[in-house]
């Protein structure tokens, strides 16, 4: 059976007075409803049997497309897992920019994106990820540069955006923007991402865990580069 067209855009009527409904297609490979469906089945796939033991073949069959389809979308199957990446990316950094640019003082701020940050790196699904990229990265060093852009380069540039803001603003001494940036990154996930990533923990922290883990590092943290008046 033929797809449908995607999209619906119009109603008019013909010359017996009945409805027709137009659609506007969209051109190969550009459709997001279909897009989304194939990354839907990839998904399920590479986090059921990992990367290498996942072939094109069972994405078609997880996602419902044919092999055709699928390549007018994706070039290979590592094209397709990047593209995995860049969803996850984009579904962690949702609201995170917004979130550092409200009006609230430094504190706050890095309490809110600590408490982020752990919630998604000590994920299920974002472990399972990483676990993933580990295992292939001997073999294909650029998939973990990638991968290593896309999230943990991202998401220090978001924080040192923050910190560069407060330290023009006088409220912060920091030599070092970037390298501050990281040790953020690194004091909030101190002891559960690590054991999370190697097994050693199956199950995510705690609302409670995280708050305990977060607010020591923001205090560390900002005793460290944080000006005191007087």
């Amino acid at each position: 059976m033929a797809e449908k067209p995607a999209n619906t855009f119009r109603c008019e009527g013909d010359a017996a007075g009945k409805v027709k409904t137009r659609y506007r297609r969209h051109a190969a490979g550009e459709d997001p409803a279909k897009r989304g469906q194939i990354l839907k089945g990839a998904m399920q796939c590479f986090m059921e049997n990992g990367f290498d033991a996942t072939s094109m073949n069972e994405v078609c069959r997880a996602a419902g497309v044919s092999k055709g389809t699928l390549y007018v979308y994706f070039t290979d199957k590592v094209d397709l897992f990047e593209a995995l990446v860049a969803e996850e990316r984009d579904r962690m950094f949702e609201g995170i920019e917004a979130l550092l640019k409200q009006d609230l003082p430094l504190r706050e701020k890095l309490v809110l994106f600590g408490r982020l940050m752990v919630e998604v790196l000590c994920s299920d699904r974002v472990i399972r990820s990483q676990r993933i990229v580990a295992g292939i990265v001997e073999r294909m060093p650029e998939v973990g540069a990638r991968f290593y852009d896309v999230a943990a380069r991202r998401n220090n540039a978001s924080l040192a955006e923050l910190l560069e803001r407060e330290s023009a603003a006088g409220r912060v001494d920091i030599p070092d923007i970037d390298l501050a940036a990281s040790q953020f990154s690194e004091l909030v996930c101190a002891g559960i991402w690590r054991a999370r990533l190697f097994g050693k923990r199956e199950t995510p922290p705690s609302a409670a865990e995280i708050e305990t883990l977060v607010q020591s590092a923001v205090a560390m943290f900002l005793s460290a580069y944080e000006k005191h008046v007087g």
